[in-house]
This record gives structure tokens, C-alpha cells and sequence, in this order.
């Protein structure tokens, strides 16, 4: 089961495991409006809209990520955020599909409110090699957390022609712990699933575990018909006295964004041992009935509160417990267990304590809170001011970025630059940073450090000038041009900076295809500065070198923080190394986002 987690831990919980607006969903209403579980229907459609921040396995924002909502397909921008506005989905489980090349998707589902939005945080899992197995002779891969995937003998197929596969097989494995902090970012759906009977219910978990099988040509594998594997987990210390002798399994079907009950696992020590039929998703867990929850998070003054974390856990079992982030309407929905107690929470994104609480028990029927107001007692700031562009007039089309503690928000500009946004605090203070952004002209303002105070903080102008957002990548090869904008282009910078090994940047027109590489010689780079190109790749040259390194040299005329920007470039005579007798002119001009 979930662990509710001291004090000092709940800070760590807090800042990264914010699920979605919705903690579950997808109840039934009879004539009498009695809730229960039932069948889900999956061919009701409304339009909804949805917003987010993608994050990597170290909480940094995930920049051109793939995220599929309904028919829409769009990529995460510099901070990992993307939305979309007015989709049609199915109501009971719309669902967002997160893809980056080298991680299991991320996958959020939620039950469609008309007029209402849904925020979600996701946080991606590596697609991390924990071993290879023999096709031919099967055998077992174990991950140090005790997560153990066993295959038999010949018991592969290639998962697109279905023939049989002896090769090497390698194994991606992760075991998502069912304490952990980031749980509800990792965790695919909402922990609704649908049971054997066809019904849903909520599900308690005692652990997932996200597995793929590959060959030793990239190509997807699965099991075998009529073949199993066995799949065993660990169960937390904190569990194992509450773990059941046999718990259900259950896969996650993608197609609905509902999990699936699939066989059972049997409790042996301190694991959960059961038999798969296939890989994806795989969770172990005991569920329940449950009703529909719902309130609305307001200031004193009536105005919603944005990116508030409610947390609803069982007075009984405190393990079992739910977070929900309000949208920008202050509202929050979803399932919670039905006849029984709870304790219901709100929380600001990096505060330890509650800034309000309050317990209730359920019935059979909807919880329909209404406004819950954060009195007195709650910290509570109003964030104020005005964005303008380079003509000192307002922007029509803005945004400010708050960050506070490596996590960021957003907040929208009205068509007269001007925010207007409650925050929760921890205290009586808080130091941010802010950032206004125009997004008709691609500018942005200097980052600007603020002491927020409980009551009203009144910024100042923010000016979104002088620091353009606009990335490119533009490149020659033998008179040939090529041209990659932002966001048509997935463009990316990153590396290390004064290793020893001194290697730096690689640029990207889509993940794995580099573009360019920069050595720079032990030495860090610097405005103005010159440094020396190592290797050069392409989707047509595919690896090249300098024939003349000494002359081949980056030009940096733009160099801002982390953060900010990088312009440069550089030209020279590239020879491929396949075959270095052949040679090529390159020429290079980029400005990108440091990362």
C-alpha cells in the first residue's frame, strides 16, 4: 500500500508527485444516485483541455517531448509544459500519452469535466538495460531493488511478424515502488482499473514494474502464445504486515487508459511472485468501490488558487492515500474509497505542513465539497503586475514563469499583460524567480529574483525584451541548406562543461541524429571565444572530422547562463570517417537554449 510519509519527507513527496487534476474517476449514477462501480463507458466523448510540465528522471524539464491527447499531437517547450485546448476525448478515461526516445511513456488518465481543464506533472522513467537473456535458453534478470523478470526457454517472438526469437534479449526493467515519493508522476492512469467482471474499481497498489523486451536489432519482442514469464516484486518493509497472502494482477492497457485484471500473484517472503502473459505495465494491487470527489480551492476573497495539492488519504490506513493538483479554475476531481473516513489535505508545492484540513466520511454517494476557502491561518500571497514588450506596451499574449525550489509553474497574462495569481506559502516568504514572456514576439525578461509576502505581492514591470526565445539550427553541406526552427524541429543542447575530457554540446535535429559536436579542449567556453570542433554528424555525412582542426574552430558570440542562450558558428572541410579521401564544406549557425 501507499505510505503516508513523515513530515520531513512530505516536502520531497510534494514537490514531485503531484498526479493530475483528477485522482481517479469514472463512476456510475443509477436512477436513485447511488454510485458504484460499473462498466466503463468508453465511447462517450467530450471536448476538454489539458496542460502539464514533463520532467526526467532528475526532475529536469524534458524539452520536445511527444505528448498525444486525443487526436492532438504536440511538444513540450523549454520548460517541459505543453497544452491543449479544446479536444475531443473519451470523457470517462481521456488520456495523455508523454513519448521520449530512451523512456517508458508517460501515460495520465483522467475522467473529462465539461468546462473544466486537467494539469498533470509527469515524470519520466529511463529505459534503462538491466540484463540480457538467451532466447534459446531463457533465464532470469534481477535489478538491485529485487524487482526479477524470468523468461523460459523459447518463449520470444518478434512482437511485429510474430516468428520466434533465439537471439539475445535484452531487458528493460523498472520497479515503480509503491512508496515513493514520485509515485503519482511515474505511475501510468489513475489507478482505476477494470476487474474481471468487466467493472471498474480503485485500486490500492503494492508496487508496478514498467518491462520491454528487445533484440539485439532494436526490434520489439514479446512473449510468446501460450507461453509465461514470471514477475516478481518487492514489497516495502512499511507493507508487508498489511500485504495480502494473493493480490490481483493487473496490466496497463494504453488503448483505454484503464489498468486490466490479468491472473494473480502470490506472496512468497518479501515478494510478490506472478505470471505474466506479455509486457507493459504490470501493478499489484487490491481494489475497492469507490464515488466521485470534487471541490474548489478559493483565497478569502473568492479568487481560485492554481497548482494547490489536495491530498485525500484514509483515516484507517493512511497508506492508502491520493493527490489531485487544481486547475486554473482552483478545482480538483475525482474517486476516493467509498464508506469510508478520510482526511482531506491542501498543500502548497513545497510546504511540509497542510494550510488546511478537514475530515470526512464517505457514503455511496457523491462528495460535492463546493469551495473550500483558505482562511486566516493559510499563507496566502497575490502576485501582481504587468508584462510589456520592447515598446513598453502590454503584451496580448503572455505569461509569467515562477520557479521556486527546481519547480517550475505558469501562470497566463491577460490580452493587457497583467497577472493576477494566489499562492500558498509555507510561511510568511517565499523567494521565487519570475519570468514574463511574450509569446507573439518569441521575448522574454531578464529573470527577476521576488520576496513573496503573505497578503500582496506587487511585482514589477516585467519587460519580455532582449532575450529572444527563437531557436535555430542552420546548416550547409556542399551548397545545400537545411534550416531547423523550433518548434518544428526537435533542437536540443546539452553536455558537460570543463571535464576533463573536455567534451561539451551536442545539438539535435531529432533525438539520436547529432548534429554537431564541440571539443573544447580542456577549456570552458565563453563569449567571444573560439573553440575547437571534434566531430561533426549528419543524417548525410553521418560522422565527419575537421581535415583542419586548427582552423575549424566554433565561433561563441552569445553565451547566457543555464538557461539562456548560445549563438555560434563555424565553417570548414569536413572528411567522413568511413571514408576520409571523401570530404565535404560545412557550414554551421545556431542559437539554442543551454540545458
Amino acid at each position: 500500500m501507499k505510505k503516508i510519509l513523515p513530515a520531513n519527507s512530505v516536502v520531497r513527496l510534494i514537490l514531485a508527485i503531484l498526479i493530475s487534476i483528477t485522482f481517479l474517476a469514472a463512476c456510475k449514477k443509477s436512477d436513485n444516485n447511488t454510485v458504484y462501480a460499473a462498466p466503463p463507458d468508453l465511447t462517450t466523448k467530450i471536448t476538454s483541455s489539458v496542460s502539464g510540465f514533463v520532467t526526467d528522471e532528475n526532475d529536469a524539464a524534458v524539452k520536445n517531448a511527444t505528448v498525444q491527447f486525443g487526436s492532438a499531437t504536440l511538444s513540450t517547450d523549454k520548460y517541459g509544459y505543453f497544452e491543449a485546448k479544446n479536444i475531443e476525448v473519451v470523457k470517462d478515461a481521456a488520456t495523455v500519452t508523454v513519448s521520449k526516445p530512451g523512456y517508458f511513456k508517460g501515460i495520465k488518465t483522467y475522467m473529462a469535466t465539461a468546462g473544466k481543464s486537467a494539469f498533470f506533472r509527469i515524470k519520466l522513467i529511463p529505459k534503462t538495460i538491466a540484463g540480457t537473456v538467451n532466447g534459446s535458453t531463457g533465464g532470469t534478470v534481477t535489478l538491485s531493488n529485487g524487482l526479477t523478470v524470468n523468461l523460459p526457454a523459447n518463449a520470444v517472438v518478434n512482437a511485429t511478424t510474430n516468428a520466434a526469437y533465439t537471439g539475445t534479449i535484452n531487458v528493460a526493467a523498472f520497479w515503480i515502488n509503491p512508496t515513493s515519493t514520485d509515485l503519482p508522476n511515474i505511475m501510468p492512469g489513475d489507478l482505476r482499473g477494470v476487474n474481471t467482471d468487466g467493472n471498474v474499481q480503485l485500486l490500492t497498489t503494492y508496487g508496478m514494474a514498467a518491462v520491454e523486451l528487445t533484440g539485439s536489432g532494436g526490434e520489439l519482442l514479446q512473449i510468446a502464445t501460450g507461453k509465461k514469464a514470471a514477475l516478481s516484486i518487492p514489497i516495502p518493509t512499511a507493507g508487508l504486515s498489511s500485504a495480502p497472502p494473493t493480490i490481483p494482477l493487473w496490466y496497463f492497457d494504453e488503448a483505454q487508459g484503464l489498468w486490466k485484471e490479468e491472473g494473480s500473484a502470490t506472496k512468497s517472503g518479501s515478494k510478490y511472485v506472478g505470471e505474466v502473459s506479455h509486457f507493459s505495465f504490470w501493478n499489484y494491487d487490491m481494489p475497492t468501490n469507490y464515488v466521485q470527489f470534487s471541490c474548489t480551492v478559493v483565497t478569502a476573497g473568492g479568487q481560485p488558487i492554481q497548482y494547490a495539492i489536495v491530498k485525500i488519504s484514509s483515516v484507517a490506513n493512511p497508506f492508502n492515500f491520493r493527490f489531485g493538483i487544481t486547475n486554473n479554475a482552483g478545482y480538483v476531481n475525482g474517486a476516493v474509497p467509498d464508506n469510508t473516513q478520510l482526511l482531506l489535505e491542501i498543500f502548497a508545492s513545497t510546504c511540509s505542513g497542510a494550510a488546511y484540513s478537514q475530515t470526512l466520511t464517505t457514503t455511496n454517494l457523491p462528495v460535492v465539497l463546493g469551495n473550500i476557502t483558505l482562511g486566516p491561518a493559510a499563507s496566502v500571497t497575490t502576485v501582481s503586475g504587468t508584462i510589456t514588450n520592447c515598446s513598453d506596451k502590454s503584451v496580448t499574449n503572455g505569461y509569467v514563469i515562477l520557479v521556486e525550489t527546481n519547480q517550475t509553474t505558469r501562470y497566463d497574462a491577460d490580452n493587457n499583460g497583467t497577472f493576477n495569481f494566489p499562492k500558498i506559502l509555507c510561511g510568511n516568504t517565499a523567494q521565487v524567480v519570475l519570468i514574463g514572456e511574450d509569446a507573439s514576439t518569441l521575448q522574454q525578461s531578464n529573470p527577476l529574483t521576488v520576496t513573496l509576502t503573505a497578503g500582496t505581492t506587487n511585482v514589477k514591470n516585467l519587460k519580455a525584451c532582449g532575450i529572444s526565445t527563437q531557436e535555430y539550427f542552420y546548416y550547409t553541406e556542399d551548397g545545400v541548406s537545411h534550416l531547423l526552427t523550433m518548434p518544428l524541429d526537435s533542437i536540443s543542447l546539452g553536455g558537460q562543461i570543463g571535464t576533463p575530457e573536455g567534451w561539451a554540446y551536442a545539438f539535435e535535429r531529432k533525438p539520436g541524429n547529432t548534429l554537431v559536436m564541440v571539443n573544447y579542449d580542456n577549456h570552458n567556453p565563453s563569449l567571444n571565444s573560439y573553440q575547437y570542433i571534434s566531430r561533426y554528424y549528419s543524417p548525410a555525412l553521418i560522422e565527419a572530422i575537421p581535415v583542419s582542426p586548427a582552423t575549424t574552430t566554433l565561433h561563441i558570440t552569445e553565451f547566457g547562463t543555464l538557461g539562456q542562450f548560445m549563438t555560434g558558428t563555424f565553417s570548414g572541410i569536413m572528411a567522413e570517417v568511413a571514408n576520409q579521401g571523401k570530404t565535404h564544406t560545412v557550414s554551421v549557425t545556431f542559437r539554442v537554449r543551454r540545458k
